[in-house]
């Protein structure tokens, strides 16, 4: 597209890198000592990790287990675009504990290994769920044939468990997700009826504290981001928790919007929940629109969906650089092949969601990104103890 080739005519006038290798030696922050091998790393200097280090963001994406290492164009794009990784799956109560009292870290730990080599923080998601839980404790989220003493013997045991496992590996853990419906009420989970109310929150952070003190701990969740009565709710209760001590750093915003619906009020909602003297990232960022029926489902129906595409990415982003305790900015993948959206979204059918088509050849979004991250110079830059640099 016209706009993808004057954001790189502007990108190579303005920072004068214009793909050159470049070493990085940017010491990994507090929270992070093991992410740090003794061999440099070199990626582009237009990437936008590099892009994002200038300014202390870490640039971030969610990772598939079943393409890193398989896949070489798929591997070599994680490592170097990215500063941080996400894993998409491998760290879900579902996949590590498939059988009650037998865990497996394998894949976990591989993903850990491939930051530890790049240079990359890792994100921990998610330690508390009511989704994709393993069926032997539930098998919608919502019903148990467990009792409530074993549910919250069992949540302690996970939650410490997994911490532990990887101690001193994990930047940022979300440990509660998603524990609001959009009307702002509780969601009515296990983990709701086992401890009669929303106890159970405050008790994770206080699990995933003890068993790892330097790890940053997020409440993680989507909608936040527009003002209403899910993002009101969440900030009251996050103000009560701050309110006992208990040990929340963070807010993860998931930014899963579409151009169906009008942009929200992104940067207002960032800055409201860090004047609470909270860390705030965007953690599932994607953008989708109406698409073809299959197996077309990554082509926009509307040849100028992509231009409003490009604006909410660079909207999404803008907000976060706008706002200094906003550390990490992660789409939630970076192919359009693997986005979980065309499965989930398919009556209508939407797609299209991500930075990189289905060949894993970035889009004009992508551009948009890598534009404005290059001019972002004048953005707050993240200091201090588990800041993005």
């Amino acid at each position: 597209m016209v706009r993808s080739a004057l954001s790189i005519g502007v990108l190579s006038a303005t920072v004068l890198l214009g793909g050159v290798a470049l070493t990085n030696s940017a010491s990994a922050e507090p929270g992070a000592a093991a992410a740090a091998p003794s061999k440099a790393v070199r990626y582009p200097a237009d990437s936008l990790r590099a892009l994002g280090d200038r300014i202390g963001l870490r640039i971030g994406t969610a990772v598939n287990m079943d393409e890193l290492g398989s896949n070489t164009d798929y591997t070599k794009i994680t490592a170097e675009q990215f500063s941080s990784v996400t894993p998409e799956n491998v760290m879900k109560w579902q996949l590590v504990e498939p059988t009650r009292g037998t865990y497996d870290w394998a894949p976990a730990d591989r993903l850990v290994a491939f930051a530890k080599t790049n240079k990359q923080l890792v994100r921990g998601h998610t330690l508390v769920w009511h989704s994709q839980l393993p069926t032997w404790l539930s098998s919608d989220g919502y019903t148990t044939t467990l009792s409530n003493d074993e549910l919250k013997a069992l949540l302690k045991k996970h939650v410490q468990d997994q911490v532990k496992h990887f101690k001193g590996d994990i930047w940022q853990w979300d440990v509660v997700n998603e524990a609001f419906d959009d009307d702002g009420k509780p969601r009515q989970t296990v983990w709701y009826k086992a401890w009669g109310g929303l106890g159970y929150i405050a008790d994770a952070f206080r699990w995933a504290h003890e068993a790892d003190p330097k790890a940053l701990l997020f409440y993680n969740d989507y909608n936040l981001e527009f003002t209403g009565p899910k993002s009101n709710a969440v900030y009251d209760f996050v103000k009560t928790l701050k309110a006992q001590r208990v040990p929340i750093d963070g807010v993860g915003f998931q930014g899963h919007l579409d151009t169906q619906y009008g942009f929200p009020d992104l940067q207002n909602n960032l800055q409201r929940f860090a004047d609470l003297g909270l860390k705030v990232a965007e953690t599932e960022v994607d953008v989708r629109t109406f698409t073809q029926a299959a197996p077309n489902v990554n082509t926009p129906t509307d040849p100028l969906a992509p231009y409003a595409q490009e604006s909410y990415w660079s909207r999404a982003l803008k907000a976060c650089l706008a706002v200094r305790e906003c550390i990490s900015f992660t789409p939630w993948g970076f192919g359009d092949t693997y986005s979980w959206i065309p499965g989930w979204f398919d009556n209508p059918q939407e797609g299209a969601a991500l930075l990189y088509d289905a060949d894993l050849k970035p889009k004009s979004q992508y551009y948009v990104i890598q534009q404005d991250l290059a001019l972002a110079a004048g953005a707050p830059r993240r200091n201090g103890p588990g800041a993005g640099h």
